[in-house]
């Protein structure tokens, strides 16, 4: 029988069952009840009649055939997947992303033409690592959903090439977070941080951490005095130990003395006291702190990844060995560090102190007492303006 429309209350529902025939040949039938979304009985019956025809086609040619891009993104969403740049919802309540971009429009229906022209309008003017990491990593990860589902068939999607050739001149900048700065450079950077963000990024530039790991460190994974880090929450999934450098000492020891640990064990919080929520590809509720400090410093190039860049390439600089390197980046693990995360390695604690500390970075005053610190915010956003330690000849 055909779907049929009601009302509840001022709202017209959808509600029935669609019987047909199979590409197996035999009879098929699927119920259904929802909300139109409208009090127009005009725009219902027009749902109620799309509705009807796609049920149709699905039953008589199969959902591989039938099913969007906006329906196998959404699936995607609620099977987990990272919904940054398939659909971003601003401040005026207006949509932008992949999944308004495509729309309706079939699985069946794209090719690469039709995505090399998606890429195109939505990242004009951009380099290929722009294109490929927000236009056609996203929507590739969608079609290998619908592929697991039995709704696509597998592609080979080709993705943008970078320019190749010595004599290529690159006019673009590059993206904070992707290159190493200074350890001086970073320290005037940090000193215009809230004291709060400004001991998390100043433990990413001395662990060498991501920081999806450092907000996720607990307490009990902290081991002052064996100058070492238990790390149970990796981007890998395997734990791995981590050597804490002695200038980030004092800020472990006294944040582990924050009562709120009871309730939630996770170490780093805002000013406000609230954990640091991990956002893919994001900065995790560090973005008022970076963009903050980026105004008062006048520094546009470091980001939270700046951290491990800039630890990696402080140890070489410093003459670590690659391996011992790799095992404090968790690039690479021996049996000892694989089986014995646990176990203070010597070798990488020592490596680790030798990474600089720029007096710039000594002087920061809440290294006086960084939990009692941990509330205040940076000069420009509140009332203090002490944020350094006075000089010994005032």
């Amino acid at each position: 029988m055909p779907l049929k429309l009601y009302k509840r209350g001022d709202t017209y529902w959808i509600s029935g069952t669609v019987k047909g025939i199979g590409v197996d040949g035999k009879k098929q039938s699927v119920s259904i009840r929802k909300s139109a979304q409208t009090t127009d009985r005009t725009v219902a019956e027009a749902t109620r009649a799309k509705t009807e025809s796609r049920i149709l086609d699905e039953i008589a040619h199969g959902k591989a055939k039938v099913i969007s891009f906006r329906e196998a993104a959404e699936s995607y969403l609620e099977a987990g997947g990272s919904g940054r740049f398939l659909l971003d919802i601003h401040a005026d309540d207006t949509e932008t992303g992949l999944m308004v971009h495509f729309g309706d429009t079939r699985l069946a229906d794209i090719n690469q033409k039709i995505l090399d022209e998606a890429a195109a309008k939505l990242y004009p003017n951009t380099q290929p690592e722009t294109r490929n990491r927000q236009c056609y990593t996203p929507f590739i990860a969608v079609w290998n959903h619908a592929v697991k589902n039995g709704w696509a068939t597998v592609r080979m999607w080709q993705r943008p090439r970078k320019v190749k050739g010595t004599n290529v001149v690159r006019t673009s900048k590059r993206r904070a977070g992707t290159f190493p700065v200074e350890y001086e450079h970073a320290a005037k950077f940090i000193a215009a941080m809230s004291p709060g963000p400004a001991m998390l990024m100043t433990t990413l530039f001395y662990t060498g951490m991501r920081p999806i790991e450092l907000f996720a460190l607990t307490a009990g994974e902290v081991n002052v005095d064996g100058r070492w880090i238990t790390l149970t929450h990796t981007k890998t999934g395997e734990p791995r130990g981590i050597p804490i450098h002695e200038f980030i000492v004092p800020i472990l020891r006294s944040l582990l003395k924050r009562n709120a640990l009871a309730d939630d064990p996770r170490l780093f919080r805002t000013p406000r006291g609230e954990p640091y929520e991990a956002v893919e590809d994001g900065g995790g509720g560090l973005k008022s702190a970076i963009n903050g400090a980026r105004r008062r410093s006048g520094i546009k190039d470091v980001a939270p990844y700046t951290g491990r860049h800039s630890c990696s390439t402080g140890l070489v600089v410093a003459g670590v060995h690659p391996h011992i390197k790799d095992q404090i980046l968790g690039h690479a693990a021996d049996d000892m560090s694989r089986h014995y995360t646990n176990v203070p390695q010597a070798p990488l604690i020592e490596a680790i102190n030798k990474l600089p500390v720029p007096e710039t970075w000594r002087r920061l005053g809440w290294l006086e007492d960084p939990l009692a610190w941990a509330g205040r915010l940076a000069e420009g956003t509140g009332r203090r303006t002490d944020l350094e330690k006075k000089r010994d000849a005032r």
